[in-house]
């Protein structure tokens, strides 16, 4: 089936004007990662003025995961933005919005930001217009009435769950090393210094921060698997799951998530 998709479309790129071609192709590339399993993924929805493909999507997965990084490559390599809920508070501080302006007040105050208003924030960001083509949201949802909630702002298409077992994390995270003089990171044993304890860069002292030791790491496992865990579960009954192994390195990642989501 594959083969006979892959020949159509390639006939079909023969013609870059026709409207008749770009939804064909479309739809034939739907059914190919229908065939793949991959059900959810980036589903082909034509907007009926530009005839593009709609991709509106979710990022899962445990800290250190990688799946922030991954965001911003396939944000460049696929022409949608990468929205993370940081982001969403510290533009809204600084552009001094009405939400914006409480958001400052609770986090000056030492509280936490309500999911009321987050959910008031998502639904502003995802109302611009540079995700007309799609979106990734990253570290949103975090919980199940969230998650109900993005259900009456948008439609989500596919939820790429990023998997690693909480050893890989803790490996990832304890080994970080960052530079007191100029921020450079390192780490023990996929990137170490020349010479243990100080930086390549400017000769700086290296150390482990706060929330890379190895307590924390598990503190925030042990919150990420109580809260945000749950999600998968949520998702995957809706067969919006895509699981991607999280473990190699962020190129072998990004192939892949180009292999189950070809443009």
């Amino acid at each position: 089936m594959e083969i006979f998709i892959a020949n159509s479309v390639s006939l079909l790129q023969l013609c870059n004007k026709c409207n008749f071609c770009w939804l064909v192709k479309n739809q034939l590339n739907a059914i190919k990662w229908r065939h793949r399993g991959v059900d959810a993924g980036f589903s082909q929805i034509i907007h009926p003025h530009h005839l593009e493909v709609i991709m509106n999507c979710i990022f899962l997965g445990p800290p250190g995961a990688g799946k922030g990084t991954l965001a911003a490559k396939v944000a460049t390599e696929y022409g949608i933005p990468h929205i993370s809920t940081g982001d969403i508070f510290r533009a809204a501080i600084k552009n001094q919005t009405p939400l914006g302006v409480k958001v400052k007040a609770i986090i000056d105050s030492g509280a936490l930001v309500s999911d009321d208003l987050t959910i008031e924030l998502v639904k502003d960001r995802l109302s611009q217009d540079d995700v007309a083509k799609g979106f990734i949201l990253d570290g949103f949802p975090r919980t199940i009435p969230q998650a109900e909630a993005l259900e009456g702002i948008a439609a989500v298409d596919a939820v790429v769950n990023f998997d690693i077992a909480d050893e890989g994390v803790v490996e990832r995270l304890s080994g970080r090393r960052v530079c007191k003089g100029c921020g450079q990171n390192f780490h023990a044993t996929f990137m170490p210094p020349a010479k243990e304890g100080i930086c390549d860069a400017c000769g700086g002292d290296l150390f482990i921060r706060d929330d890379d030791q190895v307590e924390a790491i598990s503190h925030r496992l042990e919150v990420y698997r109580q809260q945000t865990a749950p999600l998968i579960d949520f998702y995957r009954a809706k067969d919006k799951i895509v699981d991607i192994d999280a473990r190699p390195a962020t190129e072998v990642v990004l192939d892949q998530f180009r292999s189950k989501f070809p443009r």
